[in-house]
């Protein structure tokens, strides 16, 4: 079995070349499923920025074959396609095998392929949940109309919050390299702004709308950048939360302020993930693979999601 990086034995440090190779290639033994899990044959993985910000525990978005199930799992059987989110607290989604919990494996139909599935979990979670449960956002269209910004939206969790805003009653704007402007538009933004010009640093809407709602997936950017552009009870949404950004959680919390930002910590269902994956199997929903590589090259995919510039997601197959 190829190497498990949960068995490091040298630490990693932050270099961003042939960062795998301070993992051994060793030989572990197969996982054991317990009651409430599952065992999975990897098909694919893909990589989060996540992963390599945490670097011990590479791997938490896979898809593959069910081997085997803990005597309490009900939904799955061996031979099952699955997709699930590892632990991670143990990650291990670049090995051969990996076990994952009942509660956020879903079922993989045949119309969707390992790679377009397995980019789903973090990234497609994490947007559903963005603008579903902290928005408020009716996927089925209904509800008042909100003027959402995204930011970074050619990015993972970027460019499935635009396809996902689209379903409800909302006009977007997106922020985005003047590369990526033409997918991002077909991606079904109504306005995109080269984040590189003044307006986009300015994270001014090109016809002057205020937002509603923010979706924050870039990095950086004061909530003096974010403020002049919201609505009154505007909301700075931000998956990837500083401790600047949480103090101003805090302050705008005490003051009592209607312009919020708001932390997001993803809550992974398998219900949400199945959500996901009907959307894609009906063509409402689809992924932008920026990249796909062998296991053997994980390094070269790894050192990719670092340099910060990916278009969609980086795959990994088996």
């Amino acid at each position: 079995m190829l190497c498990d990086p949960r068995f490091c034995l040298t630490p990693c440090g932050t270099r961003r070349k042939k960062i795998v190779d301070h993992f051994p290639h060793v030989e572990v033994p197969l996982p054991t499923p317990s009651k409430d899990e599952v065992l999975i044959k990897l098909e694919a993985a893909s990589l989060n920025p996540f992963d390599w910000k945490i670097l011990h525990y590479v791997g938490t978005d896979i898809a593959g074959e069910v081997i085997e199930v803990g005597r309490s799992v009900r939904k799955f059987k061996p031979g099952d396609k699955v997709v699930a989110l590892v632990s991670p607290f143990s990650g291990g989604g670049l090995a051969e095998f990996a076990v994952a919990k009942e509660s956020i494996t879903a079922s993989r139909p045949s119309e969707t392929s390992a790679s377009e599935s397995a980019s789903l979990p973090v990234a497609g979670l994490t947007a559903l949940q963005a603008i579903t449960k902290t928005i408020g956002i009716k996927l089925d269209g209904s509800g008042e109309r909100k003027n959402v910004l995204i930011t970074a939206a050619s990015g993972g969790v970027g460019h499935y919050a635009i396809q996902l805003a689209k379903l409800g009653n909302t006009h977007v704007t997106a922020t985005c390299g003047a590369r990526n402007i033409e997918l991002v538009k077909s991606l079904g933004a109504d306005e995109v702004i080269d984040y590189k010009t003044p307006d986009g640093a300015a994270l001014k809407s090109p016809s002057g709308k205020k937002y509603d709602a923010v979706i924050h997936c870039a990095v950086g950017f004061p909530w003096s950048t974010f403020e002049p552009n919201l609505t009154l009870n505007g909301k700075v949404v931000d998956i990837t939360p500083s401790s600047a950004s949480m103090l101003t959680f805090a302050l705008k919390k005490i003051t009592f302020s209607k312009k919020q930002l708001v932390p997001l910590f993803l809550l992974p269902k398998s219900e949400d993930l199945q959500y996901l994956i009907d959307l894609v199997k009906e063509g409402k929903l689809k992924t932008v693979l920026d990249s796909k590589y062998p296991l053997t090259k994980a390094e070269d995919a790894w050192a990719k999601s670092i340099d910060g510039h990916a278009t969609g997601k980086i795959i990994i197959e088996f």
